[in-house]
């Protein structure tokens, strides 16, 4: 392999023949454009070109039209040439030879992209002997040169190359042609997919004039399935070019047959791309209209369908989000900001904080007489008719209470307009008739149920008393009656309590409840049983005690074990309820949060988990920080996931969630979250690391400064290899440090920066210097000028008296950087750092005193503080200076000597 060429290897057989006369077997490689060289045959290159390009040999044919571009080149001086090499290009696309074709076609992109860039009438040379070639090709019989011509095609739209009269003149007439339904399966099949990859690179006036209409009728080929795929994966596109209107006018139907289509690779083809045609919808279409649509993917027959709905679930939930609610917005560089509120709108909210308060009293004040009044008019204040009943805004019929004074119509429009209850709410419907159907159910069943425990007693419990001693058998049946008639009792007393909770709910004003019937009564007092009932014989029977004290622990065990499942059914429906939100339609919700069930990863996707997780950002946005509550616990089993893809996942975007949420929502969910990633793996805790900073700044300073404790647990990983990590926590503590005060930059951070600049890998090493550069003029910008001078004494004690070049170097390169960033006073950097650096000017390493003559020369004497003729350092930087242009080391000389104005070189290769 190493003996390869790069260009073209003859060997040894014909090779007169082929036309490279100058060229024998001993060559490594030959030039494409050879036969272009004088030789026997006494031709002009054209003549020789000509000559070549229609030679009875293939493979003379094969190399003019690979080497056309340097063809070109040769002839691009003179006009008549080049107009004579460009028509024997037109000659030669008519070649018999596939090889030949394909080769050409191979070449035009880069032919159009030279006469682009050399050729002043290039468009017009482009149109006339290219265009007509790329669009010929595309209906070669051979199949390489189509594809060849299909490639060539986006190549040349993609760059620009094809003028929009050339694409609606000479093209898209191709491109129907293609698409007619007598056309051949295979041709149309080919111009669908270029046509789709196509309309992203044209004008919207293009597509809905020349391919819109063809695209329609694509949709619904009912012959050939692989056009209706295509049309299907590339749906979004055509959507996105044509915009809203025809979207909705022309290509919605189409949607919906393609979603229902028999094949499910076409349904799953319409998942994928669920999000771009919701984009291109309205609000209303895309809630009424493609939900349902979308629900119905979600529940498809096909696991491959039902997969690619999941995936694409939380994007088109997404397509909800309205900025006048969640209250944010992207900004340009794609970061996501709040929209600043603006006096009219905090006017706004006082406005409707006010009417909710007027509507809170008015509902208060309507309801009250409307709960007392509802039992009473129940029966005497029915309308007559039941037309008669009006009806409110919301298109609700009610009924008038017979009781409140009947008013005009003048009165009625004034309280339509002034009564802010009528205006938010409809009135509260009669309910009676309802409710006293229900409460005679109850009473019929409850009868019915203390009917039959009755007879059961009177058929089944025997008379011991009458019978003698009872033997085993009878005190079984006794106790097996008694469970029996124990248990429809306690269903008996359930019905009455809900009776009377409904009876009390009713007729509070009253202030009666119903009481136990005498049939009750009597039938309670039957289910125990005495001892004198039951008479037991030493000799012939087992003792029998007393089963009353049995009975009271049992139905005590019944009602608590009835509380309990009471407070779970309280809490589930609490939790139902806490999911309610009327932002997107529920049942999206719902498919959503069951993403985390297991049993969607056996059924549906291994890795649905983590496309939920992908997407939540997204849907919380959409739903905004006041419906948190119907995300919290989806996101805290994601949290606690077992698969580290999954963690990895939301590590990565958390910061996001914590711009959507707010701060204080921040600190009460994502917070303990964030400190569990912090002890997850390596892999989970580079997505917190990489936005530490973005996390940082969103808590208050009193909660971030707890993390000032952990950052050091950044520097400990599971691979000591992994030196990336520790490249981004360097990258990452130069954003932290404007989050913290001076003494705290002292105390926690600068250890760290200090064990960062001697990391084994110079990269970590290189970004840390920085890292201390910034810690010291945090210190200085402080006014900390004695703890910044401690700093200073540290890093001349560990570097510039390091007994390792590479820490010496390290500290000639941060004085450079000290200089340039004016992270101090130039007296204070004359009088603690300058001595130094110049002592390191005679270092015996040639590394070090590059860095130091580069920082003299490029930084140092370019400050005004030495430049002034009077100033005292002056004279030893210029001795300093001589001696660096007289070092033995060329590189060394030329620092010294280099003139400051010029483009600094990088000497980042050398640390």
């Amino acid at each position: 392999m190493a003996g390869l060429s790069l260009y073209f290897e003859d060997g040894n057989d014909d090779v007169d023949d082929f036309g490279f006369d100058d060229y024998g077997s001993e060559c490594d490689g030959i030039r494409i454009t050879a036969f272009l060289d004088a030789g026997q045959d006494n031709l002009t290159p054209l003549g020789r070109l000509e000559k070549y390009a229609f030679s009875e040999n293939v493979f003379n044919r094969q190399i003019v039209a690979r080497g056309l571009l340097d063809v070109l080149r040769e002839f691009s001086d003179n006009e008549n040439d080049f107009i004579s090499v460009m028509e024997t290009v037109a000659r030669m696309s008519e070649d018999g030879e596939p090889t030949v074709r394909a080769e050409l076609m191979e070449q035009v992109p880069n032919i159009a992209m030279f006469l682009h860039e050399n050729r002043p009438n290039f468009p017009e040379a482009f149109s006339r002997y290219l265009v007509p070639i790329v669009v010929r090709y595309l209906t070669d019989p051979n199949n390489q040169v189509r594809k060849t011509s299909q490639a060539a095609l986006l190549v040349l739209l993609e760059q620009g190359l094809m003028s929009k009269a050339d694409m609606e003149l000479k093209v898209c007439p191709v491109l129907l042609e293609l698409t007619e339904p007598s056309s051949d399966d295979d041709l149309k099949i080919e111009a669908v997919a270029i046509m789709c990859k196509l309309v992203t690179m044209l004008t919207k006036d293009t597509v809905e004039h020349l391919l819109l209409l063809r695209f329609c009728e694509l949709c619904s080929d009912i012959r050939l399935f692989q056009v209706r795929k295509v049309c299907a994966a590339n749906f979004g596109e055509f959507c996105s070019i044509v915009g809203q209107e025809a979207t909705e006018k022309l290509l919605m139907a189409k949607f919906f047959d393609l979603c229902s289509d028999s094949l499910w690779g076409i349904r799953k083809a319409c998942a994928e791309c669920f999000m771009v045609v919701s984009n291109c919808t309205s609000p209303e279409v895309r809630r009424t209209k493609l939900s349902p649509l979308f629900i119905n993917l979600i529940s498809d027959q096909s696991r491959w369908v039902r997969q690619a709905a999941f995936q694409s679930l939380g994007r088109f939930i997404s397509t909800f989000a309205n900025p006048s609610i969640t209250g944010l917005h992207f900004c340009e560089d794609g970061t996501l900001r709040e929209i600043p509120k603006t006096s009219s709108e905090s006017r706004g909210k006082e406005v409707a904080t006010s009417n909710s308060k007027n509507s809170h009293n008015a509902s208060n004040n309507v309801i009250k007489p409307h709960l007392e009044q509802l039992h009473s008019t129940s029966e005497t204040n029915t309308p007559s008719h039941p037309h008669q009943g009006h009806y409110n805004a919301a298109g609700h019929s009610s009924t008038r209470p017979g009781n409140l004074p009947i008013l005009s119509q003048q009165q009625l429009d004034d309280c339509a307009m002034f009564n802010s209850f009528n205006f938010w709410r409809p009135l509260l419907p009669d309910i009676s008739q309802d409710l006293q159907l229900l409460q005679g159910a109850q009473t019929e069943e409850k009868k019915e149920i203390m009917r039959r425990a009755e007879d059961e007693e009177n058929d089944n419990v025997p008379s011991l008393d009458t019978q003698g001693p009872a033997t085993s058998s009878q005190i079984q049946k006794v106790l097996d009656s008694q469970v029996k008639v124990l248990s429809a009792a306690l269903k008996a007393a359930q019905l009455e309590s809900q009776t009377e909770d409904t009876d009390e709910s009713m007729s509070e004003s009253n202030g009666s409840a119903e009481s136990p019937s005498s049939e009750e009564l009597s039938a309670m007092s039957e289910l125990s049983l005495t001892d004198a009932q039951i008479t037991d014989s030493p000799s012939t029977s087992p003792v029998l005690v007393d089963d009353s004290e049995h009975s009271s622990e049992e139905s005590d065990l019944i009602e608590n074990m009835e509380e309990e499942r009471d407070s779970d059914m309280l809490k589930t429906n609490e939790e139902e309820r806490s999911k309610v939100q009327n932002v997107i339609p529920q049942q999206l919700l719902d498919q959503y949060l069951s993403m985390t069930d297991p049993a969607r990863a056996q059924t549906v996707d291994t890795e649905i988990a983590k496309h939920c997780a992908f997407s939540l950002p997204g849907v919380a946005l959409t739903l905004g920080r006041q419906n948190w509550h119907c995300l919290k616990d989806t996101y805290e089993t994601l949290a606690t996931d077992v698969q580290w893809k999954v963690r990895r996942t939301l590590a990565f975007s958390i910061h996001e969630l914590a711009v959507i949420l707010g701060d204080q929502l921040t600190a009460a969910d994502l917070v303990p979250i964030f400190n569990g990633f912090l002890k997850d793996l390596d892999e989970v805790r580079i997505g917190v690391l990489k936005h530490l900073y973005d996390f940082l700044k969103l808590l208050h300073a009193d909660k971030r400064r707890e993390y000032l404790y952990q950052l050091q647990e950044f520097m400990v990983t599971d691979n000591s290899r992994n030196w990336r990590f520790r490249y981004e926590l360097a990258e990452q503590l130069i954003l932290i440090i404007e989050l913290y005060n001076h003494s705290d930059v002292y105390d926690y951070l600068r250890q760290i920066a200090l064990n960062l600049c001697s990391d084994k890998v110079s990269e970590v090493r290189w970004i840390s210097y920085k890292l201390v550069v910034e810690i010291l003029q945090k210190l200085y910008s402080c006014e900390a000028h004695d703890l910044g001078l401690n700093f200073i004494n540290e890093l001349i004690m560990r570097f510039c008296h390091s007994p390792k070049w590479v820490g010496r170097q390290a500290f000639a390169f941060i004085c450079q950087a000290v200089v340039e960033e004016d992270c101090m006073p130039m007296d204070q950097f004359a009088q603690h750092l300058l001595p130094s650096l110049l002592s390191l000017s005679s270092d015996p390493v040639p590394n070090v005193r590059v860095l130091v003559a580069k920082a003299l020369r490029q930084s140092v004497m370019e400050k005004p503080y030495f430049k002034e003729p009077g100033s005292s350092y002056s004279d030893e930087l210029e001795e300093a200076l001589a001696e660096l242009r007289l070092d033995k080391d060329r590189d060394v000389r030329f620092f010294a000597s280099l003139d400051p104005n010029r483009n600094v070189i990088d000497t980042a290769a050398l640390i």
